[in-house]
């Protein structure tokens, strides 16, 4: 049973920068991060899979780095000029080599203005 670690996250003023970890267990042909702002659904930020094809939110872009370690199974997000909107439940997501899917526990990211 493949399960996901994440790590980071936190409370940060408006413009700084935080940085999410999560590691897998096991093999992941995909992995990504999404969050939910609370009465909202929950949105995909960035995925990247195991050939290093990245799919970034528009909201986003310009901001938001994710890479892999494939030798670790593990997935990072690098988050730059953090906005008051960014606020949110990160969620690491990982699709497996049999398309199901496992998700992290979720991690809280604040961001004040």
């Amino acid at each position: 049973q493949v399960q996901l670690v994440e790590s980071g996250g936190g409370l940060v003023q408006a413009g700084g920068s935080l940085r999410l970890s999560c590691a897998a267990s096991g093999s992941i042909f995909a992995m990504g991060w999404y969050r939910q702002a609370p009465g909202k659904q929950r949105d995909r930020v960035a995925v990247i899979n195991s050939g290093g094809i990245i799919n970034y939110a528009d909201s986003v872009k310009g901001r938001f780095t994710i890479s892999r370690d494939n030798a670790k199974n593990t997935v990072y997000l690098q988050m730059n000029s953090l906005k008051p909107e960014d606020t949110a439940v990160y969620y690491c997501n990982a699709v497996l080599w049999d398309s199901s899917t496992r998700w992290g526990q979720g991690t809280q990211v604040t961001v004040s203005s």
